[in-house]
């Protein structure tokens, strides 16, 4: 069975990146996100800020797998900006980020060479200012069970080192638990001989 991607690069905090060329300005903002509603929200909130620029190009990258992704040249030609962008994400092997590059026009054209480059050098500042941080995917369970396989179900989290969470104890028990998203199948298996457990999934982050 293959493997399953559960850790992966990002970043800690926004950054910012900066670069000028021939009276034109990049500012480059990198962001950690985690979904396309999160992006949209930034991107409105840079359109309000800096309403007054050329053009806002973009780049994403989500998902441990880093199959959910998009570059946009807002109106650049085409392939000189949204993939220069996406190209720093992908050298610096992140996940779950934005870079969006504003560009305030001075006046003189750079060219198709002098935007990539321009582009890729703003995103490439605004993450080499950045705190990369590795993460690992979290799988979230609630387990409901009755009193009396309390001492079953606890011995199996001791051994295993699994974080507990919402704990209640009464005539039926429920706690909720999280452990690596690689491990789950095995771990959940554990659970398999216990009468009248449930297990329900709540959420991976």
């Amino acid at each position: 069975m293959a493997e399953y991607i559960d850790e992966y690069y990002t970043l800690s905090k926004p950054s910012e990146g900066l670069f000028k060329d021939k009276g034109s300005k990049f500012i480059a903002k990198a962001f950690p996100v985690s979904s396309e509603a999160e992006i949209k929200a930034i991107q409105e909130q840079l359109r309000s800020e800096y309403h007054d620029a050329r053009h806002h190009c973009y780049a994403y990258m989500l998902g441990a797998n880093k199959k959910v992704f998009r570059a946009n040249d807002d109106g650049e030609p085409s392939s000189t900006a949204g993939k220069p962008i996406l190209g720093q994400i992908k050298s610096f092997d992140l996940t779950n980020v934005l870079i969006v590059v504003i560009r305030y026009f001075g006046g003189t054209k750079l060219g198709v060479s002098g935007l990539i480059q321009a582009y890729k050098t703003a995103a490439e500042e605004a993450l080499r200012s950045a705190e990369i941080i590795k993460k690992t995917l979290l799988d979230y369970y609630q387990l409901k069970f009755e009193y009396a396989a309390m001492n079953e179900i606890m011995r199996i989290l001791k051994e295993e080192n699994i974080e507990q969470m919402d704990q209640k104890f009464d005539l039926t028990c429920s706690v909720t638990i999280c452990f690596r998203k690689a491990e789950t199948e095995r771990v959940l298996s554990k659970f398999d001989r216990i009468e009248k457990l449930k297990i329900e999934f709540v959420e991976t982050k």
